[in-house]
């Protein structure tokens, strides 16, 4: 008797992608500067494209551009903080570094200075394209669970050492600006990935997308 062959499961797809790499280009609105770190359909533009990740270097005070259907999630990685103010009814919200915010793409905001340039990370997801995202941010050494989708690392301050169960056994090395790719195919198990800062005050951001 022959034992029936079992197809073996997918796995994570890796891709290291250095800050070096990476070339600014000005923003939709031309208020500012942008460096895109990673886009799904691969060559996708801003009008195409299913989720977007992507670093904004922000010198001055101005409105948002406008992007309706998109969910957009930011978070301020250099510099002190960052204050929106909502021209529906003027409210305001102040976002420190490190602190992970989520709005609507067709929000008409504007963005406040109060303490001078920042940059920020921003995650941008289409909703009739059947994506979520979220962010978090990371300092300690830990074990996080990866789900069938993508995911991006990306180093904020200091290094991180990125340990993927199925990956090199060196693991990936990021310094400030440099992100990790993960791509969880369907039918890929969840895949379980370390992250272990090299000093203290190392912070690392966590981009999940996923179909849903």
């Amino acid at each position: 008797m022959h034992t029936p062959l079992t197809a073996a499961s997918p796995e994570p797809d890796f891709r290291l992608i250095r800050a070096s790499d990476i070339t600014p280009v000005p923003w939709k609105n031309g208020g500012g500067t942008t460096r895109q770190i990673a886009i799904f359909p691969e060559g996708a533009n801003l009008d195409t494209f299913a989720w977007r990740i992507s670093a904004a270097d922000v010198g001055q005070a101005g409105p948002f551009s406008l992007f309706p259907g998109i969910d957009r999630h930011i978070v301020v990685t250099h510099g002190e903080c960052m204050v929106l103010v909502d021209a529906a009814d003027q409210g305001r919200r102040g976002l420190r570094r490190g602190e992970p915010f989520a709005f609507a793409g067709e929000a008409v905001l504007s963005a406040e200075l109060p303490a001078g340039s920042i940059r920020d990370f921003n995650l941008m997801v289409r909703r009739d394209q059947g994506f979520a995202g979220e962010l978090a941010v990371r300092h300690a050494a830990q074990r996080l669970i990866l789900s069938v989708g993508s995911a991006v690392l990306h180093c904020v301050e200091g290094v991180f050492t990125v340990l993927p169960g199925s990956g090199p056994a060196s693991g990936y090395r990021l310094a400030v600006g440099d992100s990790l790719l993960v791509e969880l195919p369907a039918g890929c198990r969840s895949a379980a990935v370390d992250i272990v800062p090299e000093q203290d005050g190392a912070m690392l951001i966590d981009a999940c997308i996923r179909k849903v």
